[in-house]
C-alpha cells in the first residue's frame, strides 16, 4: 500500500505534466506579468522574483534571466506559455563580480531546494547580463542546460571599461572596477572574463546562443561575441550566432521563434539525462541503474 501511495503523485505527473508545490508558496508581493502571476520577494538578503505558469511542466523547468529583466519578454512569455518558470534575482551593479556569482549561488540552492525546480535551468542574458551568465556557468558548468545571451558584455574591458572599440560607461566603470577591486592598470590585463572561462563549458558540452547586432558600438561584436565564438570553437564547443546587419545595440528578434526553439530543445535534453524530480526525491526506484 506504501509503494501506491508514493507512486501515485507521480504516475498523476506523467499523466498531466504537473509538478508537486511541495508545500511551499511563493512568499512576497503578487503581481501580473503578461497575465502570469509573478512574485516578489527577499530571502537571505536577496531579491528574488519569480513568474509562474498556469499550466506547470513537468520536472518544474525554468528560464533564469540575468538583468533588466521584463525588456523584450517575448522569449519568456513563450517558455511560460509552455510550462517554465522564470526567475531573477537581483545582481544589480555587481557586473558578474563575485559577490553577484554568490548571490546566484545562494538563489539557485533556494530555488531547486526549497521549490524542487530542475537543476538545469536555461540561463537568459542580455547586454552586461552576459557577465553574471557566463561567470556563473563557469563555476557552475554541470548547473545549466544552455546559455541564451543577447548583444552580451563578454570582456569588463571593452564594456564598461571603454579600452577598444567601444564608448565605455565612466560611470559604470568606476562601479565595476570597486566590485572587482581593480585599479584602471589592473583592469587591462584582467584574465577574469567570460572569453577567459570557456573551458569549463566547452568539457560540460553546453549550448550556446548568441544574438547580435552587426553595428552595436556599445557592446562591438569584435570585441565580445566574435572573440568568445572563435575561443569556444576551438576548445570544441558548441555556439550558434544569430547576426543582425546593420542593427546597434537592441536586443531581441522580430520572430523570436529560434530562440525559444533552441532553449525548448536543449531543455529537453537536460530533462532526459536527468533522473525526474521522483526519482530524485527516491519515491520510484531508477530503473536505468538496474540495467
Amino acid at each position: 500500500m506504501r509503494s501506491i501511495l508514493y507512486f501515485f503523485p507521480c504516475l498523476v505527473i506523467f499523466l498531466t505534466g504537473l509538478s508537486p508545490v511541495d508545500g511551499k508558496p511563493w512568499p512576497g508581493r503578487g503581481s501580473d506579468f503578461h497575465g502570469y502571476a509573478q512574485y516578489d520577494f527577499e530571502y537571505d538578503g536577496l531579491k528574488g522574483r519569480v513568474v509562474v505558469p498556469k499550466n506547470e511542466a513537468r520536472d518544474r523547468p525554468w528560464v533564469w534571466r540575468a538583468r533588466f529583466f521584463g525588456h523584450r519578454p517575448e522569449v519568456d512569455v513563450a517558455l511560460l506559455k509552455k510550462g517554465f518558470h522564470v526567475a531573477y534575482v537581483d545582481a544589480s551593479n555587481l557586473f558578474g563580480s563575485p559577490a553577484a556569482v554568490d548571490r546566484w549561488n545562494r538563489f539557485y540552492s533556494y530555488l531547486t531546494k526549497t521549490h524542487g525546480f530542475h537543476p538545469k535551468p536555461a540561463l537568459e542574458g542580455m547586454s552586461r547580463g552576459g557577465l553574471i551568465v557566463y561567470n556563473w556557468a563557469s563555476e557552475n558548468p554541470g548547473k545549466l542546460s544552455c546559455i541564451y545571451a543577447d548583444a552580451p558584455v563578454c570582456d569588463i574591458t571593452s564594456w564598461p571599461g571603454g579600452f577598444g572599440q567601444g564608448r565605455g560607461s565612466p560611470g559604470d566603470w568606476a562601479k565595476c572596477k570597486k566590485v572587482y577591486g581593480l585599479t584602471d592598470h589592473e583592469a587591462k590585463p584582467f584574465t577574469d572574463n567570460p572569453i577567459d572561462k570557456l573551458k569549463p563549458l566547452a568539457d560540460a558540452g553546453i549550448p550556446l546562443l548568441h544574438v547580435v547586432g552587426d553595428a552595436d558600438q556599445v557592446v562591438p561584436v569584435a570585441e565580445n561575441t566574435a572573440l568568445l565564438e572563435a575561443r569556444y570553437k576551438a576548445l570544441g564547443g558548441n555556439i550558434t550566432v544569430i547576426h543582425k546587419p546593420g542593427v546597434g545595440h537592441r536586443h531581441g528578434l522580430d520572430d523570436p521563434e529560434p530562440i525559444i526553439s533552441f532553449i525548448l530543445k536543449h531543455t529537453a535534453s537536460a530533462l532526459q539525462k536527468s533522473p525526474s524530480r521522483c526519482l530524485r526525491k527516491g519515491r520510484i526506484p531508477d530503473r536505468r541503474k538496474q540495467q
